[in-house]
């Protein structure tokens, strides 16, 4: 979403709506919940992590930034990739300034130039941001990664950061402010997102089969909360969940030998959640093709 025209109204606020693009596991996500302060999308070693664009939302006094992560462009396979690829495509034009992610080494492959063509055709403004600057080995190899972003002749700065040893991403801040437009500020001050809470723990329970099961379970599975409530005199949170397997075979794998990884994949998101909320949250496990009583089931 871009900030609208300008109206004849004064505001003593602004916004900037900022499109976080990339190649996948340049660090989009991490660097997303970094500005943000708060977990909003799921981060794992692997590709395709994130499949939908994500909103994070950071306001700083007067100014609001509104970070809209989106999926690694990547060479798709199936609908879903084609899908995802489409989704970062379009986030360039609809907000105030793209930030195009890059590693520190490695040639520029075919989706990242077709990014970067995106932002050229687009004519809209963008800054990269060279991550992972903690594993440069010389001082030289990163100033020539910045002359060959450059060349591109498609950003207005170019800056780097490293998310996991946070440094000098705070100066990302800054540079972002300066496509700030005068305006309302489009979500509540004290949000971060506006992500409803089921979204949030869907996605915080597929990160967790990501990181356990093999390759290509995961991304072919879909979470989906059916209940979210709070239990009454309690501090505490019941949530029930559906994970949908794209084959029959998927759903042995995921329940596990003995219910094992049902066993061990809830109180991951159990305690991640407990980020989200001040409230405690109880996730327990069963399987309804084995008729176990429980809150989690597989389709």
């Amino acid at each position: 979403m871009k900030n609208a025209a300008p109206m004849q109204q004064h505001y003593d606020t602004s916004s900037v709506f900022v499109a976080v693009i990339g190649r996948p596991n340049v660090g989009k996500s991490s660097l997303t919940n970094r500005l943000v302060g708060e977990k909003v999308a799921i981060v794992t070693s692997k590709p395709q992590t994130t499949r939908t664009r994500i909103t994070g939302v950071v306001t700083r006094g007067p100014l609001q930034y509104v970070l809209l992560d989106t999926p690694g462009v990547h060479k798709a396979h199936n609908k879903l990739g084609k899908r995802m690829d489409k989704t970062a495509s379009d986030s360039i034009a609809d907000v105030d300034v793209s930030m195009m992610l890059f590693e520190p080494y490695g040639a520029l492959n075919e989706p990242e130039m077709v990014l970067v063509d995106a932002l050229r055709s687009s004519g809209g403004p963008a800054i990269a941001v060279i991550n992972k600057t903690d594993l440069v080995k010389e001082p030289a190899d990163l100033e020539a990664r910045k002359a060959e972003l450059k060349e591109l002749g498609v950003f207005d700065a170019i800056y780097t950061v490293s998310v996991r040893a946070d440094d000098h991403c705070e100066e990302l801040f800054d540079a972002l402010s300066q496509y700030a437009v005068e305006g309302p500020h489009y979500f509540d001050d004290d949000a971060y997102t506006d992500m409803p809470e089921k979204e949030l723990v869907a996605e915080v329970i597929r990160e967790k089969a990501l990181l356990y099961m093999r390759d290509e379970i995961p991304h072919g599975i879909a979470v989906v909360v059916e209940r979210f409530k709070e239990r009454p005199g309690t501090d505490l949170v019941d949530i029930d969940v559906n994970i949908y397997c794209e084959r029959e075979s998927h759903k042995g794998m995921v329940i596990g030998k003995g219910g094992a990884m049902l066993k061990r994949s809830p109180a991951l998101p159990v305690r991640t959640a407990r980020s989200f909320w001040a409230a405690g949250s109880t996730c327990s496990a069963g399987s309804r093709s084995k008729q176990i009583g429980g809150t989690m089931s597989f389709c």
